[in-house]
């Protein structure tokens, strides 16, 4: 049998089946906590996502590393030992590739219309981590930045990417609804914007628009002002202490919604934590 090879830039060398640091790494987030969850937010993957990579590296030490149990992971005697054995390489990495004191944090891009990043905002300590380990440059706009001219690492759209070297990751659909606050009158708030709720408002309410504003944000404030009836996404409106359903949902505004990066860019460490932590706000 070939030696076993530890990689520590995550990729698997030498012998019959080589072990990534990360891997370990992530082995020993949850030996510290004792759990998924916890050990998710440490190492910014998903709990699932931890879940497969430690079925996988058990078979590949051929080890029982965990008692798995409803409420925690607890370590076998050789998962024990494993642990022992790895805590001091464990130090000596961060020692040598931890920055140095003033560095900062690569800023990862991210482009979002105007009610996504609304709702980004609230999850940013979910994303960034805490203590921050990462650092997020948010892009607000209607207009797409383009993700293949590197505009932007991450981009939130209503469809799959059909572009050759994009990638996506399907979150939760959007539905619209009107929305207003107790009393408001029967008169509508219209976004000058070249977007599908904009134009439905401009094509169903007509006379009954009562003001107009081109931008969306000020759209949310009117409303709350008990200006009239806005076309917001039901994650926004239904939020939004002030506001109640003035109608039920338009179903022909409804959408899906994808998270799209760049094949090349997915694979950069910031890039890929950040991808896994607004999915598991969005998904």
């Amino acid at each position: 049998m070939g030696e076993k090879k530890i990689s520590l830039d995550g990729a698997a060398v030498g012998g019959t089946g080589g072990v990534s640091w990360n891997d370990l790494a992530a082995f020993l987030a949850i030996a510290r906590h004792g759990g998924l969850s916890a050990a998710a937010r440490e190492t910014g993957s998903s709990a699932p996502t931890l879940g497969r990579r430690m079925l996988a590296l058990e078979r590949s030490l051929r080890r029982d590393l965990f008692v798995r149990r409803t409420h925690g992971y607890a370590l076998t005697a050789e998962g024990e030992k494993l642990r022992d054995d790895l805590h001091a390489a464990e130090m000596a990495i961060a020692r040598a590739t931890g920055p140095a004191p003033g560095d900062a944090l690569a800023p990862v891009r991210i482009t979002a219309g105007t009610w996504t990043m609304l709702a980004l905002t609230a999850h940013l300590p979910e994303i960034t981590g805490e203590p921050p380990d990462l650092r997020v440059r948010l892009l607000q706009g209607e207009d797409l930045l383009s993700i293949p001219r590197r505009e932007a690492a991450i981009g939130f759209r209503a469809r799959r990417p059909l572009e050759a070297g994009l990638a996506g990751r399907r979150l939760r659909p959007v539905a619209f609804a009107p929305f207003a606050a107790p009393g408001a009158p029967d008169r509508w708030i219209m976004v000058r914007a070249d977007t599908p709720s904009a134009r439905w408002v401009a094509g169903h309410c007509g006379a009954r628009i009562a003001v107009e504003t081109d931008t969306p944000r000020i759209a949310l404030d009117l409303a709350l002002r008990g200006a009239g009836r806005a076309v917001l996404p039901t994650f926004i409106g239904d939020k939004a202490a002030g506001l109640q359903r003035a109608g039920t949902d338009i179903q022909e505004l409804a959408h899906d919604q994808w998270l799209v990066t760049h094949d090349a860019d997915r694979a950069l460490p910031q890039v890929r934590r950040a991808l896994d932590r607004i999915a598991d706000a969005f998904g």
